[in-house]
């Protein structure tokens, strides 16, 4: 975890936003698998949720400081 955290400090804010959009592409499609019963990782629906979290932290604690 704390790797991911590192490699998301490392990131600009634009490459932030970007991740940020195809984590909430993926969320979605994890869970339109869900409701159809084709999901094959299902533990991937919460790496996902608390990756954005990550971001959205980020991002505040950024906002926070400018």
């Amino acid at each position: 975890m704390a790797n991911r955290t590192e490699d998301l400090r490392a990131k600009t804010d634009d490459q932030l936003t970007a991740e940020l959009v195809d984590l909430k592409r993926e969320q979605f499609n994890l869970r339109f698998q869900a409701a159809t019963s084709q999901l094959e990782r299902p533990a991937r629906i919460k790496e996902v949720r608390r990756d954005i979290a990550r971001i959205k932290t980020l991002q505040a604690e950024r906002a926070a400081k400018a």
